[in-house]
C-alpha cells in the first residue's frame, strides 16, 4: 500500500524531464500560485454558499433568487477549473480539499440557513471578497508580468463586480 502524498497549498510539481521556462522565475510562480491558491478557495466557498442558497431559498422573491442563484453557481463553477489549471500551467498543484479551502478562503460559512435577504447580503460581502482577493493576485501577476494570469483576474474580477452589484440592487 503506498502511502499518499501530502500536498501544500504551494507544492511545485516534481521536476519530470522538461523545466518550466515560460519567462516568469519559479520564485514569482509560486508567489502567484500562493495568491491564486487562495483567489481559488475563496471562488469555491462562494460557489459552494451561493448553490447552497440556490437550493434553500424562501420567500416572496423565491423565483427571482433561485434563478438569479442558479446562474451565478453555474457560471461560478466553469471558472473555478480555469483557475486550477492556471494553477498547474504555472507548474504547482492546486489545491482541492474542503479543508485546504477552509484554510486558504476569507469566506465564513454560514452558520444556518439564512433568510432571503440575509442571503443576499451574504453574497454580496462573498463576492467583493472574492474581488479583493482577485486584486491582491492581480497585483502579484501584474509584478511578474503574468498576462494570462492577469487577463483571468480581470474577467473574474468584472464577473463579481457585476453580482455583487446586481445583488446589492436587490436590497435598495
Amino acid at each position: 500500500m503506498t502511502k499518499a502524498r501530502k500536498t501544500s497549498k504551494t507544492t511545485a510539481i516534481p521536476s519530470e524531464g522538461l523545466r518550466i521556462d515560460i519567462g516568469i522565475s519559479e520564485k514569482d510562480r509560486a508567489a502567484i500560485v500562493k495568491e491564486l491558491s487562495k483567489f481559488l478557495a475563496d471562488s469555491y466557498t462562494l460557489y459552494l454558499m451561493t448553490h447552497n442558497f440556490h437550493w434553500n431559498v424562501t420567500g416572496p422573491l423565491f423565483n427571482t433568487l433561485h434563478v438569479m442563484f442558479m446562474d451565478q453557481y453555474s457560471e461560478e463553477w466553469q471558472a473555478l477549473d480555469e483557475i486550477a489549471e492556471r494553477i498547474r500551467a504555472l507548474g504547482h498543484y492546486a489545491p482541492g480539499t474542503y479543508a485546504q479551502y477552509a484554510s486558504l478562503s476569507s469566506i465564513a460559512e454560514p452558520k444556518n440557513v439564512p433568510d432571503a435577504t440575509e442571503m443576499v447580503q451574504l453574497l454580496v460581502k462573498g463576492n467583493e471578497a472574492v474581488a479583493k482577493t482577485a486584486r491582491a493576485a492581480l497585483k502579484r501577476a501584474d509584478e511578474a508580468d503574468d498576462a494570462p494570469t492577469a487577463d483571468l483576474l480581470t474577467r473574474r474580477l468584472d464577473v463579481h463586480e457585476k453580482n455583487a452589484w446586481m445583488l446589492r440592487s436587490l436590497l435598495q
